[in-house]
């Protein structure tokens, strides 16, 4: 795993403490790609955790998004996230 996947993975474990999370990197789908000329990267998301219940999507997507604080600047272009409740299909 790389160092940015590890660092992406590591805040999102301690800020939400997830029973089940999947990154992927998929920047090299977008190779050339304005926002990943800074080197930023485009990633997807899975992630299940008890923080998530009861809540809308788009807040669980602010929690994810404060959860990565300014990684969102420095390290990442594009995520895609799939959040949901443990017992959520």
């Amino acid at each position: 795993m790389s160092e940015r996947l590890e660092r992406i993975r590591a805040r999102l474990v301690e800020a939400l403490s997830p029973s089940e999370i999947e990154l992927i990197d998929e920047s090299h789908k977008h190779i050339g790609h304005a926002g990943a000329r800074d080197g930023r990267g485009h990633f997807a998301l899975r992630i299940r955790s008890e923080a998530f219940r009861g809540l809308a999507p788009l807040a669980r997507h602010r929690q994810v998004y404060e959860a990565l604080g300014e990684l969102m600047q420095s390290d990442i272009h594009a995520l895609a996230i799939q959040a949901r409740a443990p017992d959520e299909a």
